[in-house]
């Protein structure tokens, strides 16, 4: 996922393509360094209103989210707005009480879709 910003934080970091190709099933898994962390997605839905996509991380913390990109079409153009839900566990608590978490992690989704307006429009 070259539009992803996190793909940046370890230039190491080990990729594995599972089961389905591409579509619902499709399954990608990473392990990097303590930035970059280790994970899975596996896409759950994915049809002209959006993706659908189990997101569990491993480390540094575990969690399990569901991440969706909801697609609304404007004009010759589409608006993909990207969303996170999930448990706010532990740490999560720990670090909303010192810090903003769409501040934190705001700017990684606003980087993340101009990469991915950029690979859309080429």
């Amino acid at each position: 996922m070259p539009w992803s910003p996190w793909e940046k934080l370890d230039p190491n970091m080990k990729r594995e393509y599972m089961a389905a190709p591409q579509g619902v099933g499709a399954k990608y898994g990473w392990s990097g360094n303590g930035k970059a962390g280790e994970g899975t997605m596996e896409i759950l839905e994915a049809n002209t209103n959006g993706v659908k996509i189990d997101l569990r991380f491993v480390r540094p913390f575990k969690n399990q989210c569901i991440t969706h990109f909801h697609f609304t079409p404007q004009g010759s153009a589409t608006n993909v707005r990207w969303t996170m839900d999930g448990p706010n566990m532990f740490m999560g608590k720990v670090m909303g009480m010192f810090m903003n978490m769409d501040k934190l992690i705001g700017k990684d989704f606003e980087n993340g879709l101009a990469g991915l307006k950029r690979v859309a429009e080429h």
